[in-house]
């Protein structure tokens, strides 16, 4: 007969559900999962309730700014949007947390563009899978000049190989690229650089 018993975690199936969900987040697993579902568990109901509504709030209104495809709740993010900015320098990252990450430097005054991904033959990602053809849009564009591209892709295998492509892409509309310096570390993601370090490779940049 026991061997006809079905597997029971003890746990309620609302909260056998939450820990599944929350399981599917990277870097989650189900001890993990199980420790965040308890907690939640016994907070108060409005936290629980902010927590809830800040989650669909993320989920309905964050999309991609139409201009540099980083993160935004609006069709041009702040960035974009600000006069101030030196929209003739362009910085080149992978991900919407490397843009972040040099915002934190304070050092930066241009705008971004954001390319979603890096080039990896291996893991099936080519030029047209991330968001290369957006940025030679951007700069065959609206007639505005740029004067430098920034390329700060992670000084990663896929990084190097991301760079040296859009260097040749850019080549023949004759606009300046540089590249970050080797301040940063090898194999490195600029997500978890600090502020000094990035500042660095920032101004010791070089052309390719």
């Amino acid at each position: 007969m026991a061997e006809n018993l079905k597997r029971n975690d003890g746990l309620p199936p609302a909260m056998t559900r939450l820990v599944k969900e929350l399981s599917r987040l990277p870097g989650i697993g189900e001890k993990t999962a199980s420790r965040l579902a308890f907690n939640l568990l016994n907070r108060p109901r409005d936290e629980v309730i902010a927590l809830a509504e800040a989650l669909l709030e993320m989920k309905e209104r964050v999309g991609l700014c139409g201009e540099c495809f980083g993160l935004s709740d609006a069709p041009r993010c702040p960035i974009c949007a600000d006069p101030g900015r030196e929209h003739d320098l362009i910085c080149v990252v992978e991900g919407p947390a490397d843009l972040m990450a040099i915002e934190r430097a304070r050092t930066f005054a241009g705008v971004y563009h954001v390319l979603h991904g890096a080039i990896a033959p291996l893991d099936g990602i080519g030029p047209d899978d991330i968001k290369i053809a957006e940025l030679i849009a951007r700069v065959q564009g609206d007639g505005a000049a740029v004067r430098e591209i920034i390329i700060a892709t992670n000084a990663t295998v896929e990084g190097e190989a991301t760079a040296l492509y859009l260097a040749r892409a850019l080549k023949p509309f004759g606009v300046k690229a540089t590249r970050l310096a080797r301040g940063l570390p090898a194999g490195g993601d600029l997500e978890y650089s600090d502020s000094a370090t990035l500042a660095s490779a920032i101004s010791g940049r070089r052309e390719l």
